[in-house]
Formats: C-alpha cells, sequence, structure tokens
C-alpha cells in the first residue's frame, strides 16, 4: 500500500505522509456499510439484552425476536444506520490517519521519510477520533437503539402504569427513521438527539485506543518486512482481533449508554450518566454493566474484521498498488 497508509499498511509507494489524504475517507465509507450489513443483527441482540427486559441470556433473546418479529426483527432500523454509519466511519478512519500522518510528518527529521508507527502519535490519533466521533455518533446510535427498543414488551417493565399509558406503549413509538428524529426534535429539542453523548464520549476514547492500536501493531507483527501492505488475512485477523477486544472492554460503558439513548422511548428513567450507572446498580447489581459482553466480543471480530478489511481493500483499489499477499 503506502509508506504510512494508516491505519495498517507499509512500502514504497504511498504519497507524502504530509499530504491530507482524502481517500483516507472514501475506503471509510466502504468499510463501514460492510460492517453495519455483517454486524447489525447482533447489534440489535447486544441493545436489547443491555437496555431491554425479558430476555435471560443471549439465545433467549434471539429465539424471542425470532418468535415475535421473525428476521425482519434482526434488521429493524438498519436503514439508517446503513446509510450513517457508513459516513460516521468515513470522517473516523479519515480522522484517524490524517492525523497520524500529520503526528509522525511533525516526529520525523526528514518529512517524506518513512517512519515505523509510534505509540504516542496512535495514541493521539485514536483519541481525536473518538472525540470526533462522538460528534458524529450519538445521534445515529440514539436513532438505531431507539428503533430497535421500541418492539419491548411495555406492560411487563412498567406494571404500574395506568391502562391508558400502558396501552400507548404497546404501539410502536415511531414510524421510522425520519419519524424519530422529528419526534425527538419536537419533544426533546435538538439536545435530545446527544442523549447519551458523555457516556459514549467514555466509551469511545478507550475504545477507539483499543480499536486501532492494537490493528496496527497486530499488522505490523504479522506482515513481514519488505511487503507491500499486509495481506487480506492479516487485515481480516488484525482487524477482528481489535474489535473483539475494543467491543469487550467497552461494554460496561457501552450498557450504560444504551441505557440512556433506551430511555425516553415512552418514560424517562435517567436523569445522566452517574445517575443511570447508580440505578442499574442497585437494581441489578454490578453484574449489569457486563450485559452483553459476549455478543460485544463475538460481534465485534466480524463486524471489523469487514470494517479493516472493506477499508484496506478499497484503499488498495483507489491507490491503485497491489500489495503481496503470501507471506
Amino acid at each position: 500500500m503506502g509508506t504510512d497508509p494508516a491505519p495498517g499498511g507499509r512500502g514504497p509507494e504511498a504519497p507524502a505522509m504530509g499530504s491530507f489524504q482524502l481517500e483516507d475517507f472514501v475506503a471509510g465509507w466502504i468499510g463501514g456499510a460492510s460492517s453495519v450489513i455483517v454486524g447489525y443483527p447482533l447489534d440489535t441482540v447486544k441493545t436489547r439484552l443491555q437496555a431491554g427486559v425479558g430476555y435471560r441470556n443471549t439465545l433467549s433473546c434471539i429465539r424471542m425476536v425470532y418468535r415475535k418479529e421473525g428476521v425482519f426483527g434482526f434488521f429493524k432500523g438498519m436503514s439508517f444506520p446503513l446509510a450513517s454509519i457508513a459516513v460516521y466511519n468515513s470522517v473516523v478512519f479519515g480522522v484517524f490517519s490524517n492525523t497520524q500522518r500529520f503526528l509522525s510528518q511533525h516526529r520525523c527529521r526528514e518529512p517524506g521519510a518513512g517512519a515505523s508507527h509510534s505509540l504516542s502519535d496512535l495514541l493521539l490519533a485514536s483519541i481525536v477520533a473518538g472525540v470526533v466521533s462522538v460528534g458524529l455518533g450519538t445521534p445515529v446510535d440514539l436513532i438505531k437503539i431507539r428503533l430497535q427498543m421500541q418492539t419491548q414488551p411495555f406492560r411487563e417493565a412498567n406494571p404500574s402504569l395506568k391502562p391508558r399509558a400502558a396501552a400507548l406503549g404497546e404501539r410502536p413509538a415511531y414510524q421510522g427513521p425520519v419519524h424519530c428524529i422529528a419526534t425527538i426534535v419536537r419533544t426533546e429539542g435538538l439536545v435530545g438527539l446527544y442523549r447519551g453523548g458523555n457516556a459514549m464520549l467514555l466509551r469511545d476514547i478507550p475504545g477507539y485506543c483499543l480499536y486501532f492500536i492494537p490493528y496496527v501493531l497486530l499488522n505490523d507483527w504479522i506482515t513481514p518486512e519488505g511487503c507491500a501492505g499486509p495481506s487480506p488475512c492479516a487485515v481480516w485477523l488484525a482487524g477482528g482481533v481489535a474489535g473483539a477486544i475494543s467491543w469487550g472492554t467497552a461494554t460496561p460503558m457501552d450498557v450504560v449508554k444504551s441505557r440512556l439513548q433506551a430511555d425516553g422511548v415512552y418514560l424517562n428513567k435517567y436523569k445522566g450518566v452517574l445517575d443511570c450507572i447508580s440505578q442499574s446498580y442497585q437494581k441489578d447489581g454490578l453484574k449489569v454493566f457486563f450485559r452483553g459482553i459476549t455478543v460485544n466480543a463475538v460481534r465485534g471480530f466480524p463486524m471489523s474484521a469487514a470494517m479493516f478489511l472493506g477499508y484496506e481493500l478499497s484503499l488498495q483499489a483507489i491507490r491503485g498498488s497491489h500489495p503481496v499477499t503470501s507471506p
């Protein structure tokens, strides 16, 4: 691929490190679309486990969703993430790659010279990507989760409600992504689209550090010196492992974020991050913060493998470079 085609390539054919490279954004868009299609069914299961009621475990959740809603239930609300998360990943990958390239340029004495990946560069670039991701990703996640959660068993979860309120809760609150956005803006204002943003910030900054850094380091470790870039198998493996690590460790704050964002479909229970943590702990104990960790780690592998593979292959096609695919 290139001298420093971040996240993970090597070789002699890249553009100069100092140049802003728009192709990183394009490749990130393609990778993002791939990851949504691959991971959405398990994402629905993960959200239901973390913020829903009536599920004993992962298999119980899968069976219940399939029995009550069919296969379509696993893809509920996917149209909006498919369009928006692709753009979101485009920005995240573009920001990470160009930030890392900028930092590497200023670290090197010769701006055009190749350099090995610096841990400090990777860390700072990951933090910047995490901060940027919250601004774009919070509304996307909010709409996705609201659409995923609106078919939850409502009466059973709220037995103290009056019959009229319970009957209202038995009907879907939103008719689709556009209606969901309009409803939130009308009832909560524009700030309502950023509900759970603080929890997402606490999830995504360490989450992206444990996403990009393992991927780049694993790629460097797997790929032999002298190769033009990592093979598709190396990208798939490194991306999958990085995704499993990142999503597994992000689960506690992901639970809090999911609960805050699902809150408000019919009722508002939580006042903020600390209140959500406190209420969740008092009701369900410490184990609640690890609810869905298996699904998170399992879905993290294929989603991230598809994400990085789509990104790297797209980048190769755009730049017209062809890495050595055999070790």
